[in-house]
């Protein structure tokens, strides 16, 4: 008898140190309370992040602006990809308000991509910026941005708002770089980060590597090493998680020596702080990260 083909898992069974509890806290449900209240979208939620619960439990989100809808369709991502609609012009104060009335001392904002605006949405990260500043001015501010599609004056806008961190997430190695950003540019990446320290010398640049999607350890560390010849600050190194079938196929789960061991390669390079894990993301303890660069020690 003719066997039948098994059908393909989305995601094989987590291994147990990627389990963690679902998130249900009384702090958590405030917080959803809070940024449905001010129309507010989280990559917490929307990127499917599993620190949601012990992030949002230990008061710090990561914001999303510039709405829910991205033009690209990176192959990794759970963000919605299609054609936004309009531009939010009063989000920066809602923003604002909201990150006042949560009391944080750090603040994480990211967006979708843009690519149907001029300036791919830099005005808007930099008001948010500057409000936040004017309304809470004991709170960081640390900005995860897009590549702006390569322009420097909109790349400007944002590093004269003077964020306390620069993040650009290059995500991948250069050779499958192309199959899991097809819209993206590996270069451009590099370029944007160098240019953040040209403009100003003393912002804090940060970038952010996903493993499990086909690279080699060896790639993985010819990237880290391409983000020290920038002069990146800081990094994240965390595990891929397919989000449904449509997206990229999972490699495989890096265990948690491999990346301690890959947190120690990126210190020896130079890093002033490696965060690396298998549930670690872009602003997993951002503000603790942002803290090692100041000091300019590792924690």
């Amino acid at each position: 008898m003719d066997q039948q083909p098994q059908k393909l898992e989305v995601r094989p069974r987590l291994p147990e140190w990627l389990k963690v509890k679902m998130p249900g806290s009384q702090r958590y449900l405030e917080l959803q309370k809070i940024m449905r209240g001010q129309r507010l979208h989280t990559v917490c939620e929307e990127a499917h992040c599993p620190n949601i619960g012990e992030c949002w439990d230990r008061g710090t989100a990561t914001f999303m602006i510039l709405g829910d809808i991205c033009t690209r369709s990176c192959r990794y991502c759970a963000v919605t990809t299609g054609r936004p609609r309009g531009l939010d012009l009063e989000e920066p104060k809602r923003l604002a308000e909201t990150v006042k009335s949560m009391g944080l001392r750090y603040c994480v904002i990211t967006s979708v991509n843009r690519d149907d605006l001029p300036d791919g949405g830099a005005y808007i990260f930099a008001s948010c910026i500057t409000k936040i500043k004017e309304s809470s001015p004991d709170c960081r501010v640390e900005v995860l941005i897009p590549d702006f599609a390569g322009s420097w004056p909109a790349l400007k806008q944002v590093i004269d708002a003077d964020p306390a961190v620069l993040n650009h997430n290059i995500e991948s190695t250069v050779r499958i770089f192309p199959k899991v950003r097809p819209k993206g540019d590996y270069q451009l990446s590099l370029e944007l980060l160098s240019k953040c320290k040209s403009m100003n010398p003393n912002t804090v640049t940060k970038s952010g590597i996903i493993v499990g999607m086909g690279e080699k350890v060896e790639e993985v560390l010819e990237t880290m090493s391409d983000l020290r010849k920038v002069d990146c600050d800081l990094l994240t190194i965390g595990q891929y998680l397919r989000p449904s079938a449509r997206h990229i196929a999972m490699d495989r789960f890096y265990r948690p020596e491999e990346f301690e061991e890959l947190r120690k390669a990126g210190e020896a390079m130079g890093f002033k702080h490696v965060a690396s894990g298998p549930l670690v993301r872009s602003s997993y303890h951002a503000d603790e990260q942002h803290d090692a660069a100041a000091i300019g020690l590792p924690i």
